[in-house]
């Protein structure tokens, strides 16, 4: 691995805590409780590679019209996850992106509280995508933009791809340089449309709760072995 190359902004898709689950004859909750412990792995390795940014699929807004159970154990995980210790010792900050006003008032107290006590971390960005879809980002982007030109606050003219990037709730950061998805599934799920239009994707078929330090740094190898090209051809790149 290349400590010069590390990606500024990792995004994954964290699939297959129910089937790992169900191997093991366990229910998905345990599944979803072996995966909490391993965002707390890759986190903490993922800052000390020097990361600057780690958007995590946590809660889809699909995700929603799963079985009530499942998503009240979820709920439940997301507070007795969330560990501070981890974000002051590893200097990460702490950022939600989603339809936040959908989750329950106890789980928006804890997130804001984390968010709010870490906002002077300066090191890595945990962002957890949670009541999140691009779609709905984007619809959402789109009102907006749509009251500004009806305030008179902003005209046809202005809107162009940058203008509407800042509409969207990933603002605050770049887009990802690579995006992960584990699970063996090989799509996107609604997840960063707009962002991961030039990301390199990286599938693997290790189940989340599986997915430790060694197969990290094997998805960071092979994006380092790709050429990004972002449309020009390779003579271009390489001119650079």
């Amino acid at each position: 691995m290349d400590l010069d190359r590390i990606p500024q902004h990792i995004a994954i898709i964290m699939d297959g805590n129910g089937r790992w689950a169900k191997l093991r004859g366990k229910e998905r909750s345990y599944g979803h409780q072996a995966g909490a412990e391993t965002v707390h792995i890759i986190a903490e390795t993922a800052a000390k590679l020097g990361v600057k940014y780690l958007t995590l699929y946590t809660f889809s807004t699909e995700n929603w019209s799963r079985p009530l159970e499942e998503v009240a154990a979820l709920m439940g995980l997301l507070i007795s996850s969330i560990e501070e210790d981890i974000f002051f010792k590893n200097n990460i900050s702490f950022r939600v992106i989603g339809d936040m006003g959908k989750l329950p008032v106890e789980v928006q107290k804890c997130l804001n509280t984390c968010v709010k006590n870490t906002a002077n971390n300066d090191g890595m960005c945990l962002v957890l995508a949670l009541s999140y879809s691009s779609r709905w980002e984007i619809t959402e982007a789109a009102k907006q933009l749509v009251r500004e030109v009806q305030s008179n606050k902003l005209s046809l003219d202005q809107i162009d791809s940058n203008s509407f990037e800042s509409y969207l709730t990933t603002n605050f950061m770049p887009d990802p340089d690579l995006l992960i998805r584990t699970g063996g599934e090989i799509r996107l799920s609604n997840y960063l449309l707009w962002q991961c239009a030039y990301s390199e994707l990286y599938f693997c078929d290790t189940y989340w709760p599986d997915f430790k330090e060694e197969a990290f740094h094997k998805a960071i190898e092979d994006y380092q072995r790709r050429e990004r090209r972002f449309g020009k051809i390779s003579e271009q790149v390489n001119e650079q």
